[in-house]
C-alpha cells in the first residue's frame, strides 16, 4: 500500500480529520450510541465500516479490510481497530452525532476528529 494513500485511510479509521463541533449533540451511553449505528454504515471516502451490537468492527479502508473490537467504557467508544493487518492501536474515543451524521473524537475528545455518514 502506497504510504500516502495508508495515511489517508489511518487517519480516517483512527480519527485524525479536524472538524469544529458544530450542532453535534454527546453521545453519552452505550445504549443511545447503539441506536444511531445498528443496522447503519459509517461511511466517509474510502472508509465504510459496521459497527455491530455485540462488539464487532467490520468494513474497508481503501482497498483493505478492516476489522476490530469495541465496548463502551465511562461514556467512551472504546475500540482495538486492524486495517489491512496492521494493528492501529487501542483509542478511547468522544461520539457525537448530527441527524445522519456521527463523529469521533480520539483521546477521549481531546484529539482529532473523524466524521461518518450513517447510511
Amino acid at each position: 500500500m502506497t504510504n500516502a494513500l495508508g495515511m489517508i485511510v489511518a487517519a480516517a479509521c483512527l480519527g485524525l480529520a479536524t472538524a469544529a463541533q458544530a450542532d453535534f449533540a454527546k453521545v453519552d451511553d452505550k445504549s443511545a450510541f447503539l441506536s444511531l449505528v445498528q443496522g447503519k454504515t459509517l461511511k466517509r471516502p474510502f472508509v465504510t465500516l459496521q459497527v455491530t451490537p455485540d462488539g464487532g468492527i467490520a468494513g474497508r479502508g481503501a482497498r483493505w479490510d478492516v476489522t476490530g473490537n469495541w465496548q463502551w467504557q465511562n461514556g467512551f467508544f472504546c475500540r482495538d481497530l486492524y486495517w489491512g493487518g496492521d494493528d492501529l492501536g487501542y483509542n478511547c474515543q468522544e461520539v457525537r452525532a448530527d441527524g445522519n451524521r456521527i463523529r469521533f473524537t480520539s483521546d477521549r475528545g481531546a484529539g482529532r476528529s473523524a466524521d461518518f455518514r450513517l447510511q
